[in-house]
């Protein structure tokens, strides 16, 4: 099993030739996609996909970058919309105050919205976080308090402590490429460390391909690489690691298992 936990295959330079795109990842033995939305005008061909391919599911959520753009959806409608069977997380969502494309307390407000989803839809909150450690820990935390949910922070490159403090509340970690580039030498360290039973890969694609695919457009079949150069990291079989965090993915995102 292998699975790409993040990826946008309704984004330009996939959604051209998904076919193709998903082709291809099955033979480098993807099992698994999750199609991520990223604003509400996205939400009905990201679901179609996942209606349409039974290896990809969907989520409903609104980006950080789009916050200002969206102040009317509300908890009520992505818990509404994540009533779909397909539908099997909330997000992405969560504060990026590196390009501050939206205002940050309506990111904010907009973070808890999506927590507050998945606590009531009893799915998954799939957080982007960039340079907002603190403030997303706060939250996070904040909102633990307030009752339990599930959730993992996508295409971590944030701190080895924010990372300690995100499993400390019970969330996963998802590794994309960007720990492949050489430059990574502190996420590669953490990414060595971190527990077996909190470990999920993605491409984040079309965007971030790894070594040896750098430059190229992003794809989920590129999930395979990323797993080779994890592995190696860490010190662990291959297929070993491809499979538990396959396993982890659809323990966190159980609809994948639902009858």
């Amino acid at each position: 099993m292998l699975a790409d936990s993040h990826c946008h295959l309704n984004y330009k330079g996939l959604a051209e030739d998904q076919p193709a795109i998903l082709a291809r990842a099955r033979a480098r033995g993807v099992t698994a996609m999750l199609n991520i939305a990223t604003r509400e005008s996205e939400w009905d061909a990201v679901l179609a996909t996942a209606e349409r391919e039974p290896d990809v599911w969907a989520t409903v959520g609104i980006h950080p970058h789009e916050a200002d753009q969206h102040p009317h959806v509300d908890t009520a409608k992505l818990v509404e919309r994540a009533r779909h069977p397909r539908i099997v997380g909330i997000g992405e969502s969560g504060l990026d105050y590196f390009y501050d494309h939206s205002d940050r307390a309506r990111q904010q407000a907009s973070f808890r919205a999506h927590i507050a989803a998945a606590r009531e839809a009893g799915v998954p909150i799939v957080v982007h976080t960039r340079d907002a450690e603190d403030d997303t820990a706060a939250i996070m935390a904040e909102e633990m308090e307030e009752g339990a949910y599930a959730g993992v922070i996508h295409c971590f490159t944030a701190s080895g402590a924010f990372a300690d403090r995100a499993m400390d509340l019970g969330l996963y970690i998802s590794i994309s490429g960007i720990v492949t580039f050489k430059n990574a030498k502190d996420l590669q360290e953490t990414a060595a460390r971190l527990p077996r039973d909190r470990l999920l890969i993605e491409t984040d694609a079309p965007f971030l391909a790894p070594v040896p695919n750098r430059g190229k457009t992003g794809e989920p079949a590129f999930v395979a690489d990323t797993a080779i150069f994890l592995a190696k990291l860490r010190g662990e079989d291959v297929m070993e690691l491809q499979d538990y965090t396959a396993r982890n993915f659809h323990a966190l995102f159980a609809k994948t298992v639902a009858a």
